[in-house]
């Protein structure tokens, strides 16, 4: 298994800005930065295979699956408003709700900003385009890997997260929908794909993406929006839309799930993938389901993370992973190396 990362997204860090702080476990609330090195660490000393720098594609790909002004946005806004202040950061303050106001959309950079997010999880910081821009790398080399490769498992160790992102919309720490973009890059080389979305949260953005499209399945497995973010989306009855319906299935799971009922929607998940016939298979996946996460509210253990990886392996598929959420650094590691053990059939 090789594993694609890009260690500058460092830079991006909005730690400092997201509280607040848990002083006893000495982490934020937030898509902390140095959760990346934690993992990275942790894939490195597991011996998989080697670590490479994610190969550049291009605003191409990027481009095929997100509105184009949304990207010129995050490409140039921070340096449109901050060109004399390299540690300013941009938050919206007002957003598009419903469509007000005729759908114009803003001049200014913190207008636009509004209109292209739905909640305040994504600032921009100098880096944030840079690192989101190098996380889709990640995910599109990963897809690259599987299809001029052998291997059957590639692993993205994409941050910034990316699945609450759709093609016009930012949130909850995700600029740019990396496992979306992987997608649909493996469906321009006539690839048939599922994705498989396993984080705490709902995958909203990627749901958004294919919701209309019948090229694509996706199942998510995640917290009841009743009880959790990102509330709005991710409801059992939500199959999909014209072309697309009955191409979107969602599992939503009551706080405080342990494995054996994870396991138990992880299997009908798996059914709906098998009659989908896909040629290959990309995982959204979030170790944000492990126990005691702090934006988490499941009870999965190592050996929990560790079936969930194995039964994705019993597709027989190419698969590629995409790092989504995780986020308790002193378990955060364990989690990883336990779904990539069962993933790739190691004991």
């Amino acid at each position: 298994m090789d594993t694609f990362y890009y260690p500058e997204h460092i830079r991006h860090d909005p730690a400092g800005l997201h509280r607040p702080e848990n002083p006893e476990k000495n982490l934020y609330y937030s898509e902390i930065a140095q959760r990346g090195l934690v993992i990275r660490q942790a894939v490195e000393a597991a011996h998989y295979g080697p670590i490479r720098p994610p190969a550049d594609f291009g605003v191409e790909p990027i481009g095929a699956v997100h509105d184009h002004r949304m990207i010129s946005l995050l490409q140039t806004a921070y340096h449109d408003v901050h060109q004399d202040n390299p540690d300013g950061v941009l938050i919206p303050t007002t957003f598009r709700v419903g469509q007000r106001g005729g759908g114009h959309k803003p001049n200014t950079p913190v207008g636009l900003l509004g209109y292209y997010s739905f909640d305040i999880g994504c600032p921009v910081f100098k880096d944030s385009w840079e690192a989101a821009y190098w996380s889709a790398q990640t995910a599109v080399s990963a897809a690259d890997h599987i299809v001029n490769s052998n291997d059957q498992v590639a692993y993205a160790l994409c941050r910034p997260p990316g699945h609450h992102a759709a093609a016009d919309m930012m949130g909850g720490f995700c600029y740019l929908n990396n496992a979306a973009i992987a997608a649909n890059a493996l469906v321009d080389q006539g690839h048939r794909v599922a994705i498989l979305d396993v984080d705490f949260h709902h995958g909203n953005g990627t749901q958004a993406i294919f919701y209309n499209r019948s090229d694509v399945l996706f199942c998510s497995i995640h917290a009841d929006p009743l009880e959790e973010y990102p509330y709005f989306w991710g409801y059992a009855d939500e199959f999909g839309r014209g072309a697309g319906e009955h191409y979107n299935f969602n599992f939503p799971l009551p706080m405080g799930t342990g494995n054996a009922a994870y396991l138990e929607a992880l299997k009908q998940a798996l059914a709906r993938i098998k009659l989908f016939v896909p040629t290959s298979v990309i995982i959204s996946f979030g170790a944000d389901i492990g126990d005691c996460d702090p934006v988490g509210g499941f009870k999965i253990d190592s050996d929990g993370f560790r079936q969930i990886g194995a039964e994705i392996r019993s597709l027989g598929l190419p698969t590629v992973v995409v790092q989504e959420g995780g986020y308790l650094l002193s378990t955060l590691g364990g989690h990883v190396v336990s779904f990539l053990d069962g993933i790739n059939g190691r004991n």
